[in-house]
């Protein structure tokens, strides 16, 4: 069995279709781009492995959730630059917020209560170990009597 992935992509759609250039640009490809980090979801004998890239961010900013069989991933990031100069009254507030959120559905073959996360360079790392009886077994012989 396999992760599914599900994403909150219903906004952006309306998106693509209301700021796409139509005139043969890509006005709103960024958007999606910086919204929807990339993930690699890996299998093993052993476990599954999530790996998100998201650069920028700290293990502070991301919150793991399992609720049933779904793995949410979600972070919010919000950041104010303040720009003025002596010359008039002249201020500028620039605004930043950054928000995703991916969901996996789970398999009934992992270990729920086993799950681990870390953070390092960059990039998010979710372990989810395989119950034992989903584990593939080795050959063994079986004696006749």
């Amino acid at each position: 069995m396999s992760l599914l992935k599900k994403t909150d992509r219903l906004p952006f759609l309306f998106d693509d279709f209301l700021a796409t250039d139509w005139f043969g640009g890509t006005a709103n490809i960024g958007k999606i781009a910086n919204n929807t980090p990339a993930v690699n979801v890996k299998e093993t004998d052993e476990d599954f492995y999530v790996e998100l890239a998201a650069p920028g961010l700290s293990k502070e900013d991301f919150n793991i959730e399992l609720d049933n069989d779904m793995l949410t991933i979600s972070s919010e990031t919000k950041s104010e630059k303040e720009t003025s100069e002596n010359k008039g009254k002249y201020t500028r507030k620039e605004f930043s917020y950054s928000t995703f959120k991916r969901s996996f559905s789970l398999p009934d073959t992992v270990e729920g209560t086993g799950i681990e996360a870390s953070y390092e360079n960059g990039v998010l790392l979710v372990t989810i170990p395989k119950k034992e009886e989903a584990k593939i077994q080795p050959k063994r012989l079986i004696e006749i009597s």
